[in-house]
């Protein structure tokens, strides 16, 4: 992986209060999924405006692919093309009478053509998930609704890095995982994500890496599983473990499951009393899963597949694949956390469909094979072409 962000030895002081970044010297690396964790006040949102030019250190480097960020309007107007920035507060980023218009900001700015900036505009809508939405005012639109807006206003420009300073925060939990949801969307067509959150389950079921962050300073930066498992940084940080890793180390006490990998799921933890017990996968036989892109199916042939009675579990998996559901008159199952849910399903012996498009594809092909890698179950993954033959 290519080094996006380097950060040597950053300080930085608000003026006339305390110090807000010391010593920080990092390495963010494309295509990752980065979570900076930690309490109010720990300088994550100081940090994350330093990666757009918002925030100029008082000392040290912020260097953007290799070369030094350069703080003319003209320079800091090309990164931001390449690095959106989404705020805590939708309210703070959205500006104009409708939403068409706001998301349209970016692109007029950047002398887009009237049709360039149409198309960016629709496309960007669509991608969030409000393609119905240009003419509304922002005002009369939900918590949620002004966060995919802020959103898209970011997309329409089509950068390489997206930057959400707590993303989830003031949202309901439903709200809170559609904006998940896509965040790990956008991952999959290739972008980079770097959030701040202090949810440390948020965080630690969602990202590739963990920068653990007090009083404006790097506590730690490493996988999930590393950061969250170390008690002296956790309480230095007023932070707790997450769930998953409080019921891993009580089970491992009680002698229920074997010490090795960490659980990042509650699949992790039913993999691992199933391994302990022997209770493996040639107890019963397992379902499949069916996958559907949604880019290729037309509505007739997703209609067979969801009236099949051998299809019991039916997941959703991206913006377009749930618009398309939902305009088929398809009722999903699952709509966030599709993938384990459905392999939960299949070593119980169900089967499922899961609807989805793009990269996603590819992810559920790779978490299903490293399921079956290190469980020992034979969860086999059907296309629906092959699904034709299978059926009885």
């Amino acid at each position: 992986m290519n080094c996006i962000f380097e950060l040597t030895d950053l300080e930085y002081h608000y003026p006339n209060g305390p110090k807000a970044l010391e010593s920080i010297s990092l390495r963010l690396m494309q295509g990752e999924k980065i979570a900076l964790v930690g309490p109010n006040g720990a300088g994550k949102s100081t940090l994350l405006l330093m990666l757009n030019g918002m925030l100029r250190p008082d000392s040290g480097t912020v260097r953007y692919q290799g070369e030094p960020i350069s703080y003319k309007r003209r320079d800091l107007m090309n990164l931001r093309k390449k690095v959106g920035y989404v705020f805590q507060n939708p309210d703070h980023q959205i500006i104009a009478p409708t939403v068409f218009q706001d998301v349209a900001f970016g692109p007029v700015n950047l002398d887009y053509t009237e049709e360039e900036i149409t198309g960016s505009v629709d496309k960007a809508l669509t991608y969030v998930g409000l393609p119905e939405f240009g003419r509304r005012p922002p005002h009369n639109l939900s918590g949620g609704e002004k966060k995919k807006v802020a959103m898209a206003g970011v997309l329409a420009m089509n950068p390489d890095v997206l930057v959400f300073d707590e993303p989830t925060s003031a949202l309901d939990p439903d709200s809170a995982r559609s904006i998940m949801d896509l965040l790990d969307e956008l991952h999959h067509a290739g972008k980079s994500i770097i959030i701040s959150t202090h949810d440390v389950e948020l965080a630690y079921t969602w990202a590739d890496r963990i920068i653990l962050m007090n009083q404006g300073k790097v506590m730690i930066c490493s996988r999930p599983a590393d950061a969250f498992s170390d008690k002296g940084i956790l309480a230095e940080a007023r932070l707790s473990k997450p769930v998953l890793v409080e019921l891993h180390d009580a089970l491992y006490e009680l002698g229920m499951v074997k010490s090795g990998k960490i659980p990042q799921s509650v699949l992790d933890i039913v993999g691992m009393l199933r391994m302990h017990h022997h209770c493996c996968c040639d107890c019963s036989p397992s379902g499949f899963i069916v996958l559907a892109d949604a880019d290729c199916l037309d509505e007739e042939v997703l209609k067979e597949i969801v009236h099949d009675e051998a299809v019991t579990i039916i997941g959703g998996m991206g913006t377009a694949a749930k618009y398309q559901a939902k305009k088929s008159g398809i009722s999903l199952t699952y709509t966030h956390g599709v993938i384990d849910k459905c392999l939960l399903k299949a070593i119980s012996g169900q089967n499922s469909l899961i609807i989805t498009h793009g990269g996603m594809i590819k992810r559920v092909l790779s978490r299903v094979e490293e399921f079956n890698d290190e469980s020992g179950n034979t969860v086999e993954i059907v296309t629906f072409e092959d699904y034709q033959h299978k059926k009885p």
